[in-house]
């Protein structure tokens, strides 16, 4: 099986960690030029309403082209994001099965001052293949950027936020859920929440088709 080419991203839905796990081998991108509207700076969890958005806000970059390399994006830390987002996941999470047992895990995350978005984004990665016992879990990162790359599985639309994605995983109980139902690929922070160690098992299990 060819590796598979990915994005990190601010807690990935779902759908990326189901596609991850099913690989012999992951690459991430980390010579392309930053998008909006994409995972690389938000997530989506259950909230009491809905789906509720968790954005983190970035820096602009100040050159008129607005291209700039994700690697180069600046978090902006004029905004308390960090408190809010943390307050966010307490406050919907709070009575999820296993929010307590992860809690003093993912806290240091929401109190420890970042820079740059990729370096956040990428101690979310190593903290949730810590929390689904994936510690050596092996992944490579690229050295240039190829628009077409060959001999890869080119994951990389799942890094979009916008626009539904073509596949539908199992349900599991989430905390909202006899509000509205189940809410298909959240962020990876839901199923870890209410599903703990069994969260392996269910990304193990579901079906994904990326070619």
């Amino acid at each position: 099986m060819d590796p598979l080419l990915l994005h990190p991203c601010y807690f990935g839905p779902i759908s990326q960690f189901v596609a991850m796990v099913q690989a012999e081998e992951v690459i991430f991108e980390n010579e392309d030029n930053y998008q909006k509207q994409t995972y690389r700076n938000r997530m989506y969890i259950y909230g009491a309403n809905g789906r509720l958005l968790l954005n983190i806000p970035i820096k602009h970059s100040g050159n008129k082209s607005q291209h700039q390399k994700y690697r180069e994006v600046k978090i902006e830390n004029d905004f308390d994001w960090q408190k809010q987002h943390w307050r966010s996941l307490q406050t919907v999470y709070r009575t999820s099965p296993f929010f307590e047992f992860y809690e003093d895990e993912f806290a240091p995350l929401y109190h420890k001052k970042y820079d740059f978005l990729l370096d956040f984004n990428y101690d979310c990665l190593n903290l949730t293949l810590e929390c689904l016992q994936l510690e050596e879990f092996p992944f490579s990162k690229t050295e240039e950027f190829i628009l077409e790359p060959k001999e890869v599985i080119d994951g990389r639309f799942l890094v979009h936020a916008k626009g539904e994605k073509p596949f539908r995983f199992e349900p599991y109980t989430q905390v909202f859920s006899n509000k509205f139902g189940y809410l298909n690929d959240l962020s990876i922070v839901d199923l870890l929440f209410n599903e703990g160690p069994n969260a392996l098992n269910y990304l193990q299990t579901q079906e994904i088709k990326l070619v």
